[in-house]
């Protein structure tokens, strides 16, 4: 039904073993018109996008979120699977766990809650939005044509606040906790892979640290640290006859992180260049220990803490933290660095996914919706990247200073194939189009699969 590369053909595979056959083809249908479709992300809206090619009354497309009985989890592995297969074959597979809000009004709206934004919050002032508060973990995959690394992502979950909770009767679950379940699929799905899981502090508890220790031989949890952490040496070993009294917990305590960065002297400060924000390399001073974090009722977490100064002076100091003692204080720092990629994802959704523009109230609509348009994101990546050369490069546009290739250039390919491949050719157009000049060709197409 959709001309896809042959090595996409497992992610195809998923949609149709997720639902019904009749659901598939209009799910499949629905999710290229989340492609085509600029602007808003309706129903009704993607219907339009590709008239004529969707079959059936527009209510049965309507029902296939609202009624239909199927899930996103075969979705969310099919894509994972092939993700993992295509562009992470080996090795650790770097995650990336975030959060955004997704404004969404209406007095009726499945789960919306009043959340702060953090996008526009700002030291002095907090800006809270009406709408749906996704917790979102991505894989960083790195593309031939871009420096930087892509997060793609891959599962999603919803989060409902507290008052949400109590009102439906519900057990509240924390962003971290949400995310620790999606990090646990993963690890369930693919058992013989090792993952580096990076976010920033709100997920950098005590909780996720021990549970990343758990799973230490397949998970590593990269995060910000607290300065005045309580660490302490590992408990004495216990020899010769079991003591009368309980044995101890933890050994002697060390100093906090902030005391032995005051007390540092410069030869302790090593100087390094690391990968930064942004795919650039920053001047760094880094101050580093080991040590067992504790928190009573909890146990002992092994980790190594580093501390980050900027030289340029541009950043604030930061402390960080890896459940693996034995990584390098730079491989901490360029873990964490790389989770910034996630930002520019959700950034990316707003601008070319429409993911603030649906208008789906009810609770199967809101928890399937707005996860697939995340899974359409990284299938466009991936797609882009299975292209031929001479596609990929159709739907870039360059300028002074440009030096990679973004999201609205690979977009803007895929929309360009599969208006020639698909639409065209379901409409036996295609031989016609071949026979136009090649500037009215550039011209329609670029008319027709616009960025955003």
């Amino acid at each position: 039904m959709l001309p896809v590369p042959t090595a996409a053909l497992p992610l195809l595979r998923s949609v149709a073993g997720a639902c019904v056959l009749p659901t598939a083809k209009r799910l499949l249908h629905l999710m290229v018109g989340a492609i085509l479709t600029t602007g808003r992300r309706t129903i009704s809206n993607l219907l339009r996008a590709i008239r004529g090619l969707a079959k059936g009354h527009p209510s049965s497309y309507h029902r296939v979120f609202s009624r239909r009985r199927w899930s996103v989890w075969p979705l969310a592995r099919g894509l994972a699977d092939l993700i993992l297969r295509r562009r992470v074959p080996e090795g650790s597979v770097a995650l990336a766990g975030d959060d955004t809000v997704d404004e969404h009004r209406g007095a009726q709206v499945y789960g919306k809650g009043r959340h702060r934004d953090p996008v526009r919050s700002t030291h002095s002032y907090t800006a809270y939005r009406w709408g749906h508060k996704w917790v979102v973990l991505a894989i960083l995959v790195r593309f031939p044509f871009a420096r930087r690394p892509w997060a793609l992502p891959v599962l999603v979950a919803l989060y409902r606040s507290p008052d949400w909770d109590r009102q439906h009767g519900r057990r509240h679950k924390t962003p971290a906790r949400l995310l620790r379940q999606l990090v646990a699929l993963l690890l369930r799905w693919f058992p013989h892979r090792h993952f580096t899981l990076t976010a920033d502090g709100n997920y950098g508890s005590h909780e996720m640290a021990r549970f990343a220790h758990r799973h230490r031989r397949r998970l590593t949890l990269v995060s910000r640290f607290v300065p005045e952490a309580q660490l302490y040496e590992p408990p004495p070993v216990i020899t010769g006859k079991r003591p009368a009294h309980r044995p101890r917990k933890k050994g002697e305590k060390l100093p906090t992180p902030a005391a032995v960065v005051a007390a540092a002297a410069p030869a302790d400060r090593a100087a390094c260049n690391v990968s930064w924000y942004g795919g650039g390399r920053r001047d760094i001073e880094v101050v580093t220990g080991t040590g067992n974090w504790h928190r009573n009722g909890e146990g002992l977490v092994p980790l190594r803490w580093v501390h980050v100064r900027d030289r340029t002076g541009t950043h604030r100091e930061d402390y960080l933290f890896s459940t693996d003692a034995e990584m390098a204080a730079t491989g901490v720092v360029e873990t964490y660095t790389g989770r910034w990629n996630s930002e520019t994802t959700l950034q990316e959704m707003r601008a070319y996914m429409g993911l603030e523009t649906t208008r789906g109230w009810k609770e199967a609509t809101v928890l399937r919706l707005a996860p697939c348009l995340f899974g359409v994101f990284s299938a466009v990546a991936v797609l882009y990247a299975l292209l031929p050369a001479r596609k990929r490069a159709a739907g870039r546009v360059g300028w002074p200073g440009k030096a990679e290739t973004t999201f609205s250039d690979a977009i803007t390919a895929v929309r360009r194939w599969l208006w020639v491949d698909w639409v065209f050719a379901s409409h036996g157009f295609d031989a016609a189009f071949s026979k136009l000049s090649r500037p009215f060709q550039e011209a329609l197409l670029s008319a027709l699969a616009p960025p955003a």
